[in-house]
């Protein structure tokens, strides 16, 4: 297994993850943060680089949207992946922008048989650009909306049969939805096709201030709780060993913390290899 268990990337961090040498260690940043053609945010990715494989995790391609992606971006995007060769590269499944109109936010979309199409078309624009399959991420939910023509599962089954394209997992975003709008996490997991699912996230949560526990948040401001461990034992004990990423972005610890919880993933993993051998 090349890649085990990784760490979304925090330029704080940058010298611990250099000076690591964990097995099966990777790091994920968010591509937008690095669409530049020098300057520090390039040299401290190419020095982590040096030493650990790099994923890129795009926040604004706004594939649910009704238009195609920005040209301008996804070439910026094209010419930051030919430079770094990223073992991965994902995505999201939600919309972020409206004409010269951008919402610094995921927002969610109605599944209908007109957006299946748009979002496959523009997930074939990205990787006709990019050359490369990608992985597309489910979101957090946090209400319902009405209309749909598919379930979420469905429709990420079509946009893989569709597009070729492939599968991030995201366990708590997976399992915030579930609490919040009242769907089954097992159920959702277990209809995903296990050879489109190229990556997993695990992140944190927390209770939304005003409703308490009635609204979960995917906050990535916490550590994983056991629910989505649970969950994530579960997926990979059906499809095999993936690589699965920790994800911090609010309240960071030390990076020692969040060794801990990447650690944990990769023992995990590393349990179904050594059956498997």
């Amino acid at each position: 297994m090349d890649l085990s268990a990784g760490l979304g990337l925090k330029p704080e961090h940058v010298d611990a993850a250099c000076g690591t040498r964990a097995a099966g260690l990777w790091f994920e940043v968010h591509a937008e943060n690095h669409l530049v053609d020098g300057g520090p945010r390039l040299a401290w990715l190419e020095a982590v680089r040096a030493h650990h494989p790099v994923a890129l995790h795009g926040v604004s391609l706004s594939l649910a949207g009704h238009e195609p992606p920005d040209s301008g971006h996804l070439s910026r995007l094209a010419a930051l992946v030919r430079r770094l060769q990223p073992a991965l590269v994902s995505e999201h499944l939600a919309w972020s922008r409206l004409g010269a109109h951008y919402a610094p936010d995921l927002l969610p979309f109605v599944r209908t048989h007109e957006a299946l199409r748009q979002t496959a078309s523009n997930i074939e624009r990205v990787q006709d650009a990019l050359q490369r399959r990608i992985a597309i991420e489910n979101p957090s939910h946090y209400l319902h909306l009405q209309g749909h023509d598919w379930d979420e599962p469905d429709f990420l089954l079509e946009l893989v049969r569709r597009t070729g394209c492939g599968l991030l997992v995201d366990v708590n975003n997976l399992f915030v939805s579930a609490h919040n709008i009242g769907t089954d996490p097992l159920d959702a997991l277990d209809r995903l096709p296990a050879d489109a699912v190229m990556e997993i996230h695990l992140a944190g949560h927390h209770e939304d201030p005003a409703l308490g526990a009635g609204l979960l948040i995917d906050g990535h401001d916490a550590p994983v709780a056991e629910p989505v461990w649970r969950l994530h034992e579960h997926l990979i004990e059906r499809i095999g060993p993936r690589p699965t990423l920790i994800e911090r972005d609010g309240n960071l610890p030390a990076f020692d913390v969040l060794m801990a919880e990447r650690d944990r993933a990769h023992a995990q993993l590393s349990r179904l290899v050594e059956v498997a051998t």
